[in-house]
């Protein structure tokens, strides 16, 4: 039997432990191979969905393998992140994480993935505001009157939402500490019911996704008196935003690309690229724009210290409204 000298050993010790490193570099080099999913907790036809669907035909465009858009509903987001989460970290299975997915981890007490601990940011991908509406009986046409009159009128409107620890209650709750005044919350099962009992004089107060009530605000059925962003909105520009007469408040909808934790560096750069190269594209642009969305795609170290933001502010805000699951 041949005995190896110490030095042998340790050369192919050494060889050994470096094969990993070369593997996922020849991995990285050799994507995309095959077909991309994209994974989304909503159903399909929504506004992410939209979103989705938009930018992964450009993305495949860019690096010439299809991207196929998966939606996995249930559970408030919660089941898409989880099977993202446990995928292998090849580039070959990518999440669209939105405010949602933020509020969740404070909301849920028993999620099976961690933002932080269980993903790779790629990219941001959007941005859209609320819009904070009022039936047109609320005597108030911009927030500083809408405000004095809460004062003068403590729990005397209601505001809807979508669901109980939505952006949209959290929105109001916001509104709530920072003006110091008190309206009731009161929850939907979706924003669609809610912004039918709005027009009907049921609740009288909504901070509603920009595109969900644009064409009632034009029709003048609902009046629209600020923006939730820091920015106006192109499509209503004519609208301040809320942060112009109150201080501190700004509460954007948003989404993004995560990759699971561990995706190779260089395949975390391929797919930056191309979502913002696809961001760039006159096509997505104004197909955005006709959403009310701003384009972002920024870059992975950006989109983290985003996303920890976010998941601080949410948190806050979980904390301030009381709210629990349901």
């Amino acid at each position: 039997m041949t005995t190896l000298s110490r030095s042998a050993v340790l050369r192919l010790a050494a060889g050994a432990a470096v094969l990993p490193a070369i593997s996922r570099l020849a991995r990285a080099q050799a994507y995309p191979s095959r077909p991309i999913r994209l994974i989304l907790g909503f159903a399909a036809g929504g506004s992410a969905d939209i979103v989705a669907r938009l930018i992964a035909q450009h993305i495949a465009d860019t690096i010439g393998q299809p991207m196929i858009v998966e939606n996995r509903t249930g559970a408030s987001s919660n089941l898409a992140g989880e099977a993202v989460a446990r995928s292998a970290p090849d580039g070959y299975t990518l999440f669209l994480v939105t405010t949602v997915n933020a509020i969740n981890a404070t909301f849920f007490d028993n999620l099976k993935f961690d933002l932080k601990r269980d993903f790779a940011p790629v990219s941001g991908v959007t941005r859209v505001p609320n819009v904070l509406n009022v039936n047109p009986s609320v005597p108030a046409n911009n927030v500083a009157d809408f405000i004095a009159y809460l004062k003068a009128n403590p729990d005397k409107l209601n505001f809807a939402s979508a669901g109980n620890g939505t952006s949209q209650h959290l929105s109001g709750e916001l509104f709530n500490s920072l003006a110091g005044v008190r309206m009731t919350h009161v929850a939907y099962r979706g924003g669609a019911p809610a912004v039918s009992d709005l027009l009907g004089g049921q609740v009288q107060v909504i901070f509603a996704p920009l595109v969900e009530v644009i064409q009632q605000v034009r029709a003048e059925k609902l009046k629209a008196l600020g923006i939730t962003t820091a920015k106006r909105s192109p499509l209503l520009p004519e609208v301040p935003t809320i942060l112009e007469s109150l201080p501190g408040y700004e509460v954007a909808l948003w989404n993004g690309l995560l990759a699971p934790a561990k995706t190779p560096p260089a395949i975390i750069d391929r797919i930056n690229r191309a979502t913002i190269e696809a961001l760039r594209s006159p096509e997505v642009k104004a197909k955005l724009a006709e959403q009310g969305s701003e384009p972002v795609g920024n870059t992975p170290a950006e989109f983290k210290a985003f996303i920890e933001s976010e998941l601080v502010k949410w948190r806050r805000l979980v904390e301030i409204s009381g709210a629990t699951v349901q």
